[in-house]
């Protein structure tokens, strides 16, 4: 059997995710709060001046699924962490949840095993795909209970409903509490 080089399997995710994106991206997302900043993987650094509030979360697979996830903290006293997420070519009329874990900074990044699944509030909820493998599902966190500047690291995953098999991962990424 003729395994595909690890580059070009790597452009055809990046070529799915890219056209996932741009398919489901149709609406214009307009900010109140014009300090917002996206933070991308690579800008996620200590050496950044403007804490990552914001951050777009690239999910990967070792199959065929992709997807992101937009993690937006809005500049306001409710604290309340807006979470959007797009999946695509996981499998057609099935549920997904979208769970994450994070670490305190100054224990090391991403170790944490112990992830919560995220939905409306403290209601889990979960991505629902179509027919042709595609999903998107909108929800939010309350982080009223942690202090203003607090850091930590964090990643996902999307696991199948079913199976709880893991579908899709995140990289670790660092954010502060608004």
């Amino acid at each position: 059997m003729k395994t595909k080089p690890t580059t070009v399997i790597m452009g055809k995710a990046v070529f799915i995710a890219a056209l996932c994106f741009t398919v489901f991206s149709c609406q214009k997302d307009v900010s109140k709060d014009t300090q917002s900043q996206t933070v991308s993987a690579s800008e996620n650094s200590a050496a950044s001046k403007i804490p990552p509030y914001n951050l777009d979360v690239a999910l990967n697979s070792t199959g065929k699924g992709v997807g992101i996830l937009k993690f937006r903290q809005n500049k306001d006293a409710a604290k309340i962490i807006n979470l959007e997420v797009r999946v695509c070519n996981l499998r057609p009329n099935r549920s997904y949840l979208l769970q994450r874990a994070v670490d305190s900074i100054k224990y090391g990044g991403c170790l944490s095993t112990a992830w919560l699944t995220l939905g409306l509030g403290l209601d889990p909820q979960s991505i629902r795909t179509d027919k042709y493998g595609n999903g998107h599902a909108k929800f939010w966190r309350d982080v009223s209970t942690v202090a203003s500047g607090t850091e930590f690291y964090i990643h996902f995953q999307v696991i199948d409903s079913l199976s709880t098999k893991t579908r899709l991962t995140s990289d670790c990424y660092t954010y502060t509490v608004r």
